[in-house]
């Protein structure tokens, strides 16, 4: 009888584990999947949950999240995202205007320096910070033409023009 009651605790513990693991899962995948691989001359990412593609960029050592944005004509830190890198949102000249799909917010210009996505290099981007609510930063075309864009499905592959 022991035996059976072991054997079927241990079972009961697998099946809560799986069922743990598998409510989880949007948390702990990037853990196992990573949200962008390099893949020969391409740079892939994945369609996050929540329908987006994200990329990570490095600047000035800085890893700073941006949500793909093809629709966007700039790169867009959020206030967040510009205190991390060193800039100071109080003393920007918030001089730009921006519609956005929450309204119009002031943009002030900024230049991000030493810009790394996995091994390609700018040594100066063109970016906005906005004053305005924003989670996530965006990153618009004025990066993204630097690249050929694919997307097949879950999957956006980048390829670095020449």
């Amino acid at each position: 009888m022991g035996f059976a009651l072991r054997s079927a605790a241990a079972w009961v513990l697998i099946f809560v584990g799986g069922l743990a693991a598998w409510g989880m899962w949007n948390d702990i995948r990037p853990r196992f999947a990573p949200a962008q691989q390099t893949e020969g001359a391409a740079m892939i990412a994945h369609r996050a949950p929540d329908g987006h593609f994200y990329l990570s960029l490095n600047i000035a050592g800085q890893d700073i999240d941006f949500m793909v944005d093809t629709g966007a004509s700039n790169v867009v830190l959020g206030r967040r995202d510009a205190t991390r890198l060193g800039i100071s949102t109080a003393g920007l000249s918030y001089l730009g205007r921006a519609q956005t799909a929450n309204g119009e917010v002031r943009t002030a210009r900024v230049s991000l320096k030493d810009v790394w996505l996995g091994d390609w290099f700018d040594a100066s981007i063109p970016a906005y910070v906005t004053d305005g609510e924003m989670d996530d930063s965006l990153l618009g075309m004025d990066y993204l033409h630097l690249y050929r864009l694919e997307i097949d499905g879950a999957q956006m592959r980048l390829i670095r023009r020449d």
